[in-house]
């Protein structure tokens, strides 16, 4: 990972967007902070897109996709996007499976659920499961402290079961389907914009911080991991070309500067 000062202007001059992950990426102690926020604002006044990607639920989400100036926020990896309606205060659901999956998915995934609570000692669901409609999440970091291998088996329970399993900053994840974020992204960016994001990779930037990220750091050219990712750095198949100085929110801000800096 090389720091963000050996980021080249011409690549940053030639993006049209940015990607990010929203826990201990755009969120310091789970909270924005007026930084970021005005770093949001700043990227959306100069003419980018913003579109934050996370293993977060949709239910959770809401609030910030009507509050951020960001042009959607794409939910539980990859699965459901949050798009303000042109009535204001009113958002749009698009989902990337028909209703007959979800309702199956979201039945199955229950029985996981209870399975990994019985299995897994200390593992528990996240507390913003009610707001997930199309995955399950286990805190390991957020409320509950999983040690390593309790993670891990959690992970080899999901795929067992025939899941897709990630691990976040703060939650395992796991769902069924074929979508993840960066499925995510192409199909919103499809969607909402009318443009091939693999056409255009090096148009766009990814921010990240944990192996949850990973997938999107091995296609974007240009990919940024804030600090704080050091602490997933041994378990990273693919890392970001590029680590900023400061930590979560911080760091955020910076690759915002980074890119503003060109325009």
């Amino acid at each position: 990972m090389l720091p963000l000062a050996a980021w080249p202007e011409a690549g940053r001059a030639g993006l049209v967007g940015v990607l990010t992950d929203i826990d201990d990426t755009l969120t310091t102690e789970g909270a924005v902070t007026p930084e970021v926020l005005e770093a949001l604002a700043a990227l959306a006044r100069a003419g980018l897109h913003v579109i934050p990607i996370t293993g977060r639920p949709v239910g959770w989400s809401e609030p910030f996709a009507l509050q951020w100036p960001v042009d959607a926020i794409v939910a539980e990896n990859g699965s459901v996007a949050l798009v303000r309606d042109a009535q204001p205060g009113v958002l749009r659901k698009l989902y990337i499976q028909g209703e007959a999956e979800r309702v199956a998915n979201f039945a199955r995934m229950q029985q996981v659920a209870q399975r990994i609570e019985r299995e897994v000692p200390g593992a528990r669901r996240s507390q913003d499961s009610g707001g997930r409609e199309t995955d399950i999440a286990i805190d390991h970091s957020e409320f509950t402290h999983l040690p390593p291998e309790a993670i891990a088996r959690v992970v080899a329970l999901m795929r067992s079961e025939g899941m897709n399993a990630t691990v976040s900053s703060i939650h395992v994840n796991g769902w069924y389907g074929g979508h993840h974020k960066l499925a995510g992204a192409r199909w919103v960016v499809r969607e909402l914009l009318g443009r091939d994001l693999d056409r255009e990779l090096d148009r766009w930037v990814y921010v990240g911080d944990s192996t949850n990220g990973v997938l999107m750091f091995e296609h974007f050219p240009h990919s940024v991991g804030v600090a704080n990712i050091r602490r997933f750095e041994a378990q990273l198949t693919h890392k970001p070309r590029y680590v900023t100085q400061g930590e979560r929110g911080a760091g955020f801000a910076e690759v915002a500067r980074a890119v503003l800096s060109t325009r």
